[in-house]
């Protein structure tokens, strides 16, 4: 039981970062690809039907972390609560930005919009990328399970750490990526040129950036990273296949940070001893059960309406001006 959860705790943070993950790459892109208005107006709309279902991922990932392994949510947050608390504010901003973008009149008004959205997006990226950072090195965790230190030392200490900056350049690098492909894929016209043409040469940037940390910290997981992004220029207008060779890269990353340590699901910093295994932070027996059931009717349902979703708006959205 302990392990299904494990499972679907990672598959719910693996469907957040690649559905989410695109949806932060378009934001931050629109200024970068769109050339006017109608441009960028185009690029939002391919993100209008789908990033608030998107955000539904994050929501069970949470919510199903608290519910099984409740000790494991408490040490994190207890830790991270800082840019936790930022990157729901600045998921507010961009929803914002995404809602009222057309509500308003006027092309300065629209400007603005764009610009919270790909603010608040890169953002989010940068945060996420580093908290995934922090979790792949581990937390300052005492033998009570609780993360030790006070005040600022302790909530933003560790963002500016080595593993937390490098987990923001890769996290960022990713968003662009899965954004360049997934707009590749979704629009026709000037943007569709643009984007691929970007994700080439992101991908070839990417490949580099990968390499070198992967030779630097003997990480294989970086090389194998740089391999899937030169794969991504080469059939970069094969565009389905980079979006998925893209949104695989992020999947098996995400997979690596929750599994990186093995059985432990948090490591300690301070003593290989004190680190949060799956058997020590799971809920009860009975917990997991009721969990377990709950999770049997909603989870289905959400994939499927997510699905259908994705089919019914999967034609391209033209950025090109049609003539009147």
């Amino acid at each position: 039981m302990i392990t299904l959860w494990f499972s679907l705790v990672v598959l719910c943070w693996v469907l957040f970062f690649v559905l989410e993950g695109f949806d932060f790459g378009v934001g931050i892109l629109g200024p970068v690809l769109g050339r006017d208005d109608h441009e960028r107006g185009a690029i939002v709309r391919t993100v209008g039907p789908f990033w608030d279902g998107n955000e539904v991922w994050l929501v069970a990932a949470i919510g199903v972390t608290f519910a099984a392994f409740p000790a494991w949510y408490a040490a994190m947050l207890s830790a991270l609560y800082l840019p936790m608390v930022a990157i729901l504010l600045l998921l507010a901003v961009r929803g914002v930005a995404l809602e009222f973008r057309g509500k308003g009149g006027g092309e300065r008004y629209r400007r603005r919009a764009d610009a919270a959205l790909a603010g608040s997006s890169t953002g989010i990226v940068l945060l996420w990328g580093a908290v995934l950072g922090i979790l792949t090195h581990g937390l300052a965790l005492g033998a009570d399970g609780q993360v030790t230190g006070t005040g600022l030392s302790r909530t933003l200490g560790p963002l500016f750490s080595g593993p937390a900056l490098i987990g923001a350049l890769i996290a960022l690098l990713a968003a662009l990526l899965l954004g360049s492909t997934f707009l590749a894929l979704r629009t026709s016209g000037p943007v569709r040129t643009r984007a691929r043409s970007f994700g080439v040469r992101l991908a070839g940037a990417a490949a580099v950036v990968l390499v070198a940390l992967g030779l630097l910290g003997n990480h294989p997981l970086m090389l194998l990273g740089a391999a899937l992004a030169v794969i991504i220029a080469v059939v970069a207008r094969r565009e389905l296949v980079a979006f998925v060779v893209t949104a695989a890269g992020v999947a098996l990353g995400t997979v690596a940070v929750f599994t990186v340590h093995g059985d432990v699901i948090l490591r300690s910093t301070l003593n290989d001893a004190w680190s949060l295994t799956r058997d020590g932070a799971a809920a009860t027996d009975s917990a997991l059960k009721l969990i377990t059931v709950v999770g049997a009717v909603v989870l289905p349902g959400v994939l499927v309406y997510q699905a259908f979703s994705y089919w019914v708006f999967r034609k391209r959205v033209a950025s090109e001006r049609v003539p009147s």
